[in-house]
């Protein structure tokens, strides 16, 4: 078996195992933010900044949520990093944003942070941020053992099948996960652009 077959299959064996009732929750969590006129913070550090940016963008379009990512911002983030050190960037960008319990906190991250090894301190303290002014807090993480799962009030966990692939896969089904969110019935408002075209693409260019 070539290494891209084994990849695609360990991607399915995962799949099949995630909770779907987790998914749910998150989407139904999603819809009380929106309904209550919250807005959705999206963080993440490294692939989970990028996804963060690229579901802002999902959520606002396809949703009608109002969403940001923090760090999309580069020059508030370098100088508050400079400043004030990296574990209070996001608690810092929150507080700025008058962060409320109307409000929820979106969780991109593998490991989900963890207090007592010091690891991911920016997300630990942005989630306790959260939870300490009533928030919703969402996440999709790749470790159940993780400060994100122990204390979202959805926690989406890839399950680790593949020790070696932990990382690649949590992030790549994040991304799967989180479509899926937009896509819900629940949620979406309006198609994406391909969809919206309806069936017949004969003589549109790719």
């Amino acid at each position: 078996m070539t290494f891209a077959a084994n990849f695609l299959e360990n991607c399915v064996s995962v799949i099949k195992k995630i909770d779907e009732q987790a998914i749910e929750k998150a989407a139904n969590l999603l819809l009380k933010i929106r309904n209550n006129g919250g807005r959705l913070f999206i963080i993440g550090s490294g692939g989970g900044a990028g996804h963060a940016s690229h579901a802002t963008c999902d959520f606002r379009k396809m949703c009608n949520m109002e969403a940001y990512a923090p760090y999309d911002n580069v020059s508030e983030l370098t100088a508050r990093v400079n400043d004030d050190g990296w574990d209070s960037t996001l608690v810092n960008w929150l507080r700025v944003s008058k962060f409320h319990n109307q409000d929820g906190l979106f969780v991109f991250s593998v490991g989900g942070g963890s207090a007592e090894k010091n690891v991911s301190m920016n997300l630990v303290n942005a989630i306790d941020f959260a939870k300490q002014n009533n928030a919703i807090v969402i996440g999709i993480v790749g470790k159940e053992g993780g400060y994100t799962a122990k204390m979202a009030d959805a926690a989406i966990v890839i399950p680790n099948l593949f020790p070696k692939l932990v990382t690649p896969i949590t992030e790549g089904l994040q991304a799967v996960i989180w479509h899926l969110l937009v896509s819900h019935p629940n949620l979406q408002a309006n198609p994406a652009k391909w969809e919206g075209m309806g069936s017949d693409l004969s003589g549109v260019s790719p």
